[in-house]
């Protein structure tokens, strides 16, 4: 047996009432003075009304990240022997499988010099010969 269904009948709507706008007086009319140009009131725009935002969950505190250091750029004179040394570090650290720029050698040069105890810095400094600073003059 095959049940009927009953046509279901749309709830009653109830009749939507207009918003009311707010009743604005016009404004009165004055006669321009001679000589300017007539202007006409323009009437107040409506401010759109923002939705309320939904409030979130507070955020766990972020961590802060370290700032970055400030690099320096620096030209500085070395002798071409030295120069050289400086080529044969970074042959042998990427040997190592640890390739490097000069300047990280450089900096791992510091890094060396100033873990060493003031014996061995100043040895490490006497053993290096003193040289008159500039540019070379071109040959």
């Amino acid at each position: 047996m095959a049940t009927a269904k009953k046509p279901t009948q749309p709830a009653a709507k109830a009749p939507v009432q207009a918003a009311a706008a707010p009743a604005t007086k016009p404004a009165p009319v004055t006669a321009p003075a001679p000589g300017k140009p007539v202007r006409k009131a323009k009437a107040p725009a409506a401010k759109p009304v923002a939705a309320p935002k939904p409030v979130a969950a507070p955020k766990a505190a972020k961590a802060e990240k370290p700032k970055k250091p400030k690099l320096v750029r620096d030209s500085f004179t070395i002798p071409k022997t030295e120069y050289t040394v400086l080529d044969d570090l970074k042959q042998r650290a990427a040997k190592l499988g640890a390739p490097v720029k000069k300047s990280e050698l450089l900096r791992a040069g510091v890094k060396a010099l100033a873990a060493m105890s003031d014996v061995a810095f100043k040895a490490a400094l006497s053993a290096v010969p003193a040289i008159k600073t500039g540019r070379p003059k071109s040959a």
